[in-house]
């Protein structure tokens, strides 16, 4: 089954019910021993520090920055760090760095606690603290998205947002008499950055890395039967990032509270050592907490059950197993062990050709007769296989590589996670044929792999963007001493259940490539790790530099090679050095193409090539900030994806492509750095589909009967003048008409991938394409010269949706003439309203060059394109009406409909 006609299909309960269901450990009633609960509402939010003074919360001495990293080529070396005197300041840090321990293998290099707290009696940490003037806001909260933008000055690679300054949340957390003697934690999916959690006016830890999920103990600090007061402190910096990073407590936070003996942090993990479509093997490690002051004695029994389409259990236990009765000493652990055969196994693999089956492991935890906890942990089986020859095997079926790269942001949500948002985006990838995402560069959301692995894409799941080398003045180099093994084993330990996970990519174009055997000894360091915590998937470290005689690729498993292989500005393309060096490993263009347009956007002349660096006048215009959409154009050391496409054709032992991007993202905004959001993406910022998405279309999905032309054929200026047509085709010739009359037939040369009239003169009216494949006719389109903007037409990506202030429908709207034609240059300025239990949370329009406020309810058309995002009111059930006017334009109304479940 087709993935989009797969995915439509699934019921909407599926969405409403999916952060619940993707929860490590949750609670099927009020007498569950753990509960797993979201801690998002009820927050207060504070932009600054006590009296405007940081100093006594600094995480840690920061160099200063005398010049700005911002649109640098996004390829230059990295930079040796800057040393920094530390001085007698009073630093946060010896707090904080406790926090991670449970990730530090040598118990000799693990922190100690200061035996008291920090000489520092942080106001807004108290309790009685009065917060009644702050903004009370939600999470997931990306306080930065809301601008203004910067319109002068550095930051176009930060995204124009300010996204850096200390911030303040507070919430009460009251805990019941009924929860003495629990363990109590906080977990955080992401923390932007810096974070230091204080409890009850006691600072109780933290965490430097913005990207990373973490675990706070929340034990030593609360009351039980009591008020307790949570205050987050986070710190997010200037110059630390090369795109957009976000702002604020952005992803979920959870509270978890367990009985002292407990399954401990991340602590199942379960492999598939043999499978076959016969039978499987599953075995799991379980590691058991024991929180308390006595011994404890364990028993453990694990069942596995399938999971539905929606992830339910489907049906009764496919396997339960007893683990003997197991010691565990106090404030120490156990790590227990445990295996079964699954006759017949529903595998997971993925789409179009294989199923995403999915299984659950119930791990329940008894002491002294009574359950004292229990653990679901989602998982799929499925084998693979990575062969130099050709690259990946799942289940024995060779899958090419049909990838793309991805920012975290949303868009005009910013980086505040959205699962609808996140849905639609892997939505429109798979329509394109995509079966792949690179996570860069840094450990996603985990709602996302929930995603990909409910969705049937594999992954790339990347840790760093910098090692000890920096690229920016203050980005993650600064913590990375003291900080990779926490880091990494955390984002390890937290995904290596997902079976969308295939690789795991310890580096991405890190500063290291440049110093020989120095950096290749961390970079071996850090394969090290990954194959401790699992040996079950290779390592990469994707290098656009490092050439194949060097021994920094030596230190991976993969392979993956970005730009390189393709060729970077006049260099020739290098696929074929690796694999002479590295004969017996898989190679992965990891990031291919980097091609730039700005959508509906066509310049002239044209150039007579297949890939251009954008210059003044040919490819860009520096005035507009535009870039054209004949999609022939690419940054400086990437290509178009025409000349990607001939780097693997030409060497099919590669694995396959991540292109650089599958969206436009905030930030990077390469080659026109006075921009907020880059142009390398298949899909604009707003997810309209440019140009380029049929080409790739066309090439992934060879079935379809995909014809495309461009340009539009709205020209007033050009009667007369040379108007190139590309055509992107699954077929193989084509023949094109203007009004009629035949402009030839051609046919696609030898690693060509679109026919192209590059001599047509431009006359009003229509031209029209007739495609071929094996001499046969396969499709035909047709474009046609377009009249005055006229009226709004609006739809809805989805007609219903949950009123839980969550879910969300996305609005597009386009300007069409008085035959319903988009008016393919219109710019009007459009409104939205909207009645009823709903509100207008964004709205886009995919022009880079854009400084509106993504929450203003009016923006201009681009190229007759314009997108509102609308959510129900938590909560509220009914009609939601919204309506877009333009003057002098006819109106649209499109009907939502919100619904609520009713409780059980």
């Amino acid at each position: 089954m087709k993935a989009h006609y797969f995915w439509r299909g699934v019921a909407m309960a599926m969405l409403t019910a999916l952060v619940a269901a993707m929860a490590p450990a949750m609670a099927a009633d009020h007498l569950a021993p753990r509960q797993r609960m979201l801690f998002n509402d009820g927050w207060r939010f504070h932009l600054g520090d006590p009296d405007g003074n940081s100093a006594p919360y600094l995480y840690d001495i920061r160099p200063d920055v005398r010049q700005s990293a911002d649109g640098k080529q996004a390829d230059a070396m990295p930079e040796e760090a800057v040393r920094v005197a530390r001085g007698q300041v009073a630093l946060l840090k010896p707090w904080i760095m406790p926090t991670g321990n449970a990730f530090i293998k040598d118990p000799a290099k693990r922190y100690t606690r200061p035996a008291n707290g920090p000489a520092l009696v942080a106001p807004f940490a108290q309790a009685g603290f009065d917060d009644h003037s702050w903004r009370s806001v939600q999470l997931p909260h990306d306080w930065a998205i809301e601008g203004p933008f910067l319109t002068t000055g550095p930051y176009g690679g930060m995204g124009r947002l300010k996204t850096w300054g200390p911030a303040w949340y507070r919430k009460t957390l009251t805990l019941t008499a009924a929860d003495q003697g629990k363990s109590v934690f906080l977990d955080i999916d992401g923390a932007m950055a810096y974070s230091s959690v204080w409890v009850n006016g006691q600072l109780a830890g933290g965490w430097p890395y913005g990207y990373n999920s973490f675990r706070i103990d929340l034990t030593p600090y609360v009351k039980a039967g009591a008020d307790n007061q949570i205050a987050i402190r986070l710190d997010n910096t200037a110059e630390s990032a090369r795109w957009y990073p976000g702002a604020g407590l952005y992803r979920n936070v959870w509270l978890t509270k367990t009985a002292p003996l407990h399954v401990g942090h991340w602590g199942v993990h379960i492999t598939t050592p043999q499978v076959s479509r016969a039978s499987a093997q599953v075995a799991w490690q379980v590691t058991l907490d024991n929180d308390g002051n006595t011994p404890a004695e364990a028993e453990l029994t694990t069942q596995l059950y399938a999971l539905d389409d929606h992830g339910a259990i489907s049906g009764a236990a496919v396997a339960t197993v007893v683990t003997p009765r197991t010691p565990v000493p106090p404030g120490a652990g156990a790590v227990l062990h445990g295996a079964a055969t699954i006759d017949k196994p529903r595998l997971w693999g993925p789409l179009p050709t294989q199923r995403p089956h999915r299984y659950v492991a119930v791990t329940t935890v008894r002491s002294g007769g009574r359950v004292v906890d229990k653990y679901e942990t989602r998982f799929g089986i499925r084998s693979l296989r990575f062969d130099p020859n050709a690259g990946l095997y799942v289940n024995d079926e060779h899958i090419p590589i049909r990838g793309v790269n991805n920012h975290h942001d949303l868009g005009a949500l910013g980086a505040a996670f959205n699962l609808r948002a996140a849905e639609r985006q892997l939505t429109l990838l798979q329509e394109m044929g995509a079966n792949a995402i690179r996570m860069s560069h840094n450990p996603p959301d985990p709602q996302l792999l929930e995603l990909t692995d409910r969705m049937g894409m594999v992954v790339v799941d990347e840790v760093f963007d910098s090692w000890e080398r920096k690229k920016t003045p203050l980005d993650f180099h600064l913590i990375f001493p003291d900080w990779h093994e926490q880091d990494l084993r955390a984002m390890l330990r937290r995904d290596r259940n997902h079976p969308s996970v295939v690789m795991w990519s310890v580096g991405n174009e890190v500063g290291e490539q440049y110093t020989g055997e120095a950096g290749a000894d961390i970079g071996r360091k850090l394969a090290a790790i990954v194959h401790e915590e699992d040996p079950t998937r290779p390592t990469t470290n994707a290098m656009n530099w490092a050439q194949a005689d060097m021994p920094l690729p030596t230190t991976v498993d993969v392979i993956s090679l970005n730009y390189q292989g393709t060729g970077i500005r006049t260099l020739p393309g290098k696929f074929p050095m690796f694999r002479a060096r590295f004969p017996d490993k898989v190679i992965l263009h990891s990031e291919s193409a980097s091609a730039v347009s700005s959508r509906g956007e066509y310049q002239f002349p044209v150039p007579g090539v297949t890939s251009a660096a954008v210059r003044p006048g040919i490819g860009g215009d520096p005035k507009t900030m535009q870039v054209s959409a004949y999609e022939l154009f690419a940054a400086d050391f990437g290509s178009s994806a025409d000349r990607a496409f001939a780097a693997l054709d030409q060497n099919p032992y590669t694995a396959g492509e991540f292109v650089w991007t599958g969206f436009d993202y905030l930030g990077e905004p390469t080659p026109y750095y006075g921009a907020r959001s880059a142009y390398t993406g298949i899909f604009d910022l707003a997810g309209f589909k440019k140009d380029r998405y049929y080409l790739y279309k066309s090439r992934w999905r060879p079935e379809e009967k995909t014809l495309h032309i461009l340009p539009h054929w709205t020209w007033p200026e050009r009667v007369g003048e040379v108007t190139p047509v590309h055509v992107f085709t699954s077929g193989d010739e084509a023949e094109l008409f203007v009004n009629g009359k035949s402009q030839g037939r051609l046919k696609k040369a030898p690693y060509a991938y679109r026919l192209r009239w590059d001599y047509v003169v431009y006359e009003p009216g229509e031209i029209s394409v007739v495609a071929y494949k094996d001499g046969k006719e396969w499709a035909r389109s047709s474009v046609k010269t377009t009249g005055a903007p006229a009226a709004l037409e609006a739809t809805a990506d989805r007609g219903v949706i949950a009123g839980d202030g969550k879910d969300l429908s996305f609005i597009s709207v386009r300007v069409t003439d008085q035959l319903g034609a988009t008016a393919p240059r219109a710019s009007n300025r459009v409104r939205f309203t909207v009645e009823g239990p709903g509100e207008l949370v964004a709205t886009d329009n995919g022009d880079a060059t854009s400084f509106a406020s993504f929450q203003s309810p009016e923006r201009a058309a681009f190229n007759g394109l314009a997108l509102g995002i609308v959510r129900a009111k938590p909560g509220t059930a009914g009609a939601i009406k919204v309506r877009v006017t333009a003057d002098g334009l006819r109106d649209a109304v499109v009907m939502v409909h919100s619904t609520v479940q009713a409780s059980p």
